[in-house]
């Protein structure tokens, strides 16, 4: 109990688990927002959704989506990783010292 009021051992594996499911529901919807949010507000982009490119922006964006999800894949893993490391090697800290 001492730990993890003191901070030695993190807690954080499950709330980055938490916060990427979080950002991983929440980036289809951020990205369609900002869509409409661009077009509203540059009325030129609209020619590159008329029908004859609407294909290939709408590719674009599912790869800028896919892209954006494997990078927070891939980010919230190193976090994971980083803060096993840490409570790894203050487990092997406490051991040493006895």
């Amino acid at each position: 109990m001492w730990d993890i009021l003191s901070f030695n051992t993190f807690i954080t594996k499950y709330v980055l688990v938490f916060f990427y499911y979080i950002f991983a529901f929440l980036a289809p919807i951020l990205f369609f927002l900002f869509k409409d949010y661009l077009l509203k507000k540059y009325p030129t982009l609209q020619r590159y959704f008329q029908a004859k490119s609407k294909k290939w922006t709408w590719i674009l964006i599912l790869l800028m989506l896919f892209f954006w999800e494997l990078f927070l894949r891939m980010f919230f893993e190193m976090l994971i990783g980083y803060f096993d490391m840490h409570d790894y090697l203050h487990i092997i800290s406490q051991g040493v010292g006895n």
